[in-house]
């Protein structure tokens, strides 16, 4: 053997063949779950395969893979039969398949399928979704305080608003203690004075995602105070914290985007506004000024007597109405007497004696019919010129002839 030291591409090279030289890596049966699907365009399938306590990389390439009923997919239970074999460009150990058997949904996959009908059903994902503020206090940002989606989140905000208050609340974002310091970064969280959250992490594998389809992590999240954006891995990966979330980004620069507003526009705007309102004003002051000066120049204003005469024309109208009534009502009163007098008139007894009659009464006024005269008594005789008493010598019973 060399004494010398080995170059990287030495050492990967003696792994590879060491690996190879083991007969029984080179045709074996493993089971596991597939995650990390992608399909090549030139026809090779990649994935990862897993268990709960370990992954391996695998390949299957397209001549092989035309042996397969249907297309792979993430959560699949499968057989894999191969050969393990390492890749010197990366120095990674996977399997190298011929043929892959579906066996059905994984367990991870069948879990992580109950969770989401769970929550579902709960409601947490049929939520209403709060808005944006267009104008945040402070934006508080839940991510590795060492990954890119930090440094990617600072430069989209420094970009778009410098100045902008960002709190970060750092965390593991993979491996079995990452559920745990989400839980406790996001309640503290909630105590600050933020307007927006934004969580996440870059892109990786569905394993490596796994924290963010915690039970406990989903629900917190969905008691946050404040809207939540979720930037978890890349467009293509969906988690339940994505499906939780107020607003899914499909990366953090992304998520920055959204939750930073841009400080030049908003001052165009500011501006804009300011230009209405002094527009408005002006035309407010304008148009007050010529209703003043429509005031000075009235009549009214000019020329005080003009008033006068108006009120004294209106005087004038009045004492005519009141003469023309007054007049009516004394019409109406003569024409109402004549009526009276005609009919006073109709009533007069002299009216009756004027035409040749007379009429007889007593000593006391009383008129006395034929039947009631005595002999003896005394009746005057009324004429339409005058009357006479005379003296009855027979009575009113002794000739009826």
């Amino acid at each position: 053997m060399n004494q010398g030291p080995l170059s990287v591409h030495e050492l990967v090279q003696g792994i590879r063949k060491l690996v190879e030289s083991v007969e029984p890596w080179q045709r074996l049966w493993v089971q596991g779950e597939l995650s990390g699907v992608k399909h090549h365009s030139s026809g090779h399938w990649y994935f990862t395969l897993k268990d709960e306590l370990a992954q391996i990389r695998g390949v299957m390439f397209r001549r092989d893979a035309q042996s397969l009923t249907k297309p792979l997919t993430d959560g699949m239970s499968v057989l894999v039969f191969g050969r393990i074999g390492v890749f010197e460009r990366d120095g990674q150990t996977q399997v190298y398949a011929t043929i892959i058997q579906d066996i059905g949904a994984g367990v991870q996959f069948q879990k992580l399928e109950a969770l989401k009908k769970k929550l579902y059903e709960e409601g947490l994902f049929s939520r209403p979704k709060r808005a944006i503020p267009g104008l945040p206090k402070a934006i508080g940002v839940i991510t590795s305080g060492q990954g890119a989606a930090r440094y990617d989140i600072e430069t989209v905000a420094h970009r778009r608003f410098p100045g902008m208050p960002l709190k970060l609340f750092p965390v593991l974002v993979q491996g079995s203690e990452a559920p745990r310091a989400i839980v406790s970064a996001l309640e503290q969280a909630y105590r600050e004075d933020i307007s927006v959250l934004i969580i996440g992490r870059g892109g990786g594998s569905k394993e490596d995602l796994m924290a963010f389809n915690d039970e406990e992590v989903v629900r917190t999240v969905a008691r946050s105070v404040v809207p939540v954006i979720s930037a978890v891995g890349h467009e293509i990966d969906t988690t339940l914290v994505d499906l939780v979330a107020d607003f899914r980004a499909p990366t953090p620069s992304a998520a920055a985007e959204v939750a930073v507003p841009e400080k030049a526009r908003l001052i165009a705007w500011l501006d804009q506004l300011d230009q209405r309102l002094l527009q408005a004003m002006k035309r407010r002051v304008q148009w007050e000024r010529t209703r003043v000066e429509g005031w000075t120049t009235h009549g009214i204003l000019s020329d005080g007597t003009r008033l006068v005469d108006v009120r004294r024309e209106i005087l004038d109208r009045l004492d005519e109405r009141r003469d023309r009534a007054w007049e009516r009502m004394i019409q109406a009163w003569h024409l109402r007497l004549e009526r009276l007098y005609a009919s006073l008139k109709a009533m007069n007894p002299a009216a009756v004696l004027i035409r040749g009659y007379t009429y007889v009464s007593d000593e006391r006024g009383h008129l006395v019919a034929k039947d009631d005269v005595r002999q003896g008594g005394r009746y005057e005789v009324h004429w339409y010129n005058g009357t006479c008493w005379m003296r009855s010598e027979t009575s009113g019973e002794e000739d009826n002839t």
